[in-house]
């Protein structure tokens, strides 16, 4: 017997594809606006994840636009692997125009090629590698469809052909075709992500179709179950090696009723049986916050693991830890990580403002989690500011700020709701260094810090409701990040905001 817990990713992770070679799985998921793009996970056991590296790591494999946060970008990657190398194809939206691309790996870590542009319309492409040589692409747009390709090229190869529209549902999207005991099975959302997300599969005896729909269609959702998981779908199946399925999909995990949810869109873990050439998955098709399963896991789990993990971040060596990333391209001189250090030095752009900024986040992974930042800075002008952040987009953050007003060196909180926007408790402070501090919950975000003169006296600046940080009240389709930031609000900071530590801890959920 095998228990495991969901979400195996915590925190904003949608859109998972997988794939295994030999003993060894590999994972991708969204990532919207923010870069590094694509990140890339490794397991061996299916439940203990560990982040490698990204696949676009490079601004130019990758212009990531402003004008809809949480909107625009990078969509639904798929990832597979053929006579050695892996392949992550993918769309970038950019407004009306969705560019899709194929990168490439020997090594999944990276690096990672440049973009193999495609000449096929819509979102959330896949590769199928058939066993006769054929590679096809198949896309969404306005339904699904499917194409010969060259991998190597982009080349369509022949015309498209529309293969199945789903069920009924709205939106069909995210297709995945497989090859499984001489059928062929074309997986697939539909729904639309939201609480209505569910998976349908069907099958044929010709990658063309005609495709059957499957008898327990969908095979895949938590429609109609009370459970603390919803909006399941978009789902990739695996084989493991001692021949059991299971699928990865999203789901979200809301705060409370009415559903609201902050961490995101994250990825589950689903067992999947197969009878009479269909296949049936989880528990009467619902993923389960945990499953008890009679399929033993490709390996044991590491003792004492739990999704999501405490770091503590001094900054050292060359590069970011690969769970940070910043919010569109980085552009060089505003964020550094240097001797030991985090440095930002603003420029113009406000927190508030759709534009890249001195700005570095992590996901939060968890309801229940605290995060401490040490810093040090003395504001040379007044609006020059440095701080903690939890950020769901340019409209929807809370964050305690070290700023400069009226000559006087304060720290306050400060909470933007849409277009309302409040700097409360305002706090003197001259020391230069201080532990910033941001606790978090279900129903409250708290912010706290300690000053250099005082560094075992927490004192509080107040907080703010988690509920109006969702993507119910102002989001889309990502969650809520960590985040560090300086901004010189109209003018380029003169000085750096230095960061020393930064440590992420879950709490008792």
């Amino acid at each position: 017997m095998t228990t495991f817990q969901n979400p195996i990713l915590p925190g904003f992770h949608p859109d998972p594809s997988i794939c295994r070679v030999g003993e060894d799985f590999y994972l991708v998921t969204s990532s919207f606006e923010y870069f590094p793009g694509i990140p890339v996970f490794h397991s061996r056991d299916l439940i203990h994840w560990e982040q490698i590296g990204h696949c676009l790591t490079r601004n130019s494999q990758v212009h990531l636009v402003t004008g809809a946060p949480n909107c625009l970008n990078i969509y639904a990657p798929t990832i597979r692997w053929h006579d050695g190398l892996f392949y992550v194809i993918v769309t970038c939206v950019t407004g009306d125009n969705h560019g899709n691309f194929i990168v490439t790996a020997k090594d999944p870590a990276g690096p990672w090629s440049e973009p193999i542009p495609l000449p096929f319309p819509g979102i959330d492409p896949s590769l199928f590698f058939d066993a006769d040589g054929t590679v096809y692409y198949t896309g969404t747009d306005d339904g699904i469809y499917l194409c010969a390709v060259n991998p190597e090229t982009g080349e369509a190869i022949g015309e498209r052909h529309r293969i199945w529209q789903g069920t009924g549902a709205n939106n069909p999207e995210g297709p995945h075709i497989y090859r499984i005991n001489g059928m062929y099975y074309l997986l697939l959302a539909q729904g639309g992500t939201e609480l209505c997300h569910m998976a349908a599969i069907a099958r044929s005896e010709s990658v063309y179709g005609p495709y059957t729909s499957c008898p327990h269609n969908p095979v895949l959702t938590n429609i109609g179950h009370n459970l603390p998981i919803k909006a399941a779908g978009h789902a990739d199946l695996v084989e493991d090696t001692n021949g059991n399925w299971w699928a990865v999909c999203l789901g979200i995990r809301p705060l409370a009723y009415p559903f609201r949810h902050n961490l995101g869109r994250e990825t589950m873990l689903v067992p999947v049986r197969w009878e009479n050439g269909w296949p049936f998955f989880g528990e009467d098709g619902a993923v389960l916050p945990q499953f008890t399963t009679d399929a033993a896991l490709p390996t044991e789990i590491p003792e004492g693991y739990a999704p999501g993990s405490a770091v503590t971040d001094t900054f050292s060596g060359d590069a970011l830890h690969p769970s940070w990333n910043y919010c569109y391209n980085p552009v060089p001189g505003l964020v550094e990580q240097k001797d030991g250090t985090l440095r930002l030095l603003g420029n113009a752009a406000a927190l508030s403002e759709d534009a890249p900024k001195a700005w570095l986040g992590r996901r939060q992974e968890h309801f229940c989690c605290t995060a401490e930042a040490d810093l040090e800075f003395l504001p040379e002008a007044d609006g020059e500011e440095a701080g903690l952040s939890i950020y769901m987009n340019p409209g929807h953050h809370y964050e305690i700020v070290r700023t400069r007003q009226n000559g006087q060196l304060c720290v306050l909180l400060r909470r933007r709701i849409g277009s309302l926007c409040a700097a409360e408790h305002v706090i003197p402070c001259a020391d230069a260094r201080m532990t910033l501090r941001l606790t978090c919950s279900r129903e409250w975000y708290q912010f706290s810090f300690s000053a250099q003169s005082a560094p075992e006296t927490f004192v509080s600046v107040g907080g703010g409701e988690a509920g109006y940080l969702t993507t119910e009240a102002g989001g889309c389709f990502t969650g809520n990040y960590i985040a560090l930031f300086a901004s010189g609000n109209g003018k380029p900071m003169k000085n750096a905001a230095v960061f020393h530590r930064f440590a992420y801890l879950p709490g008792a959920e």
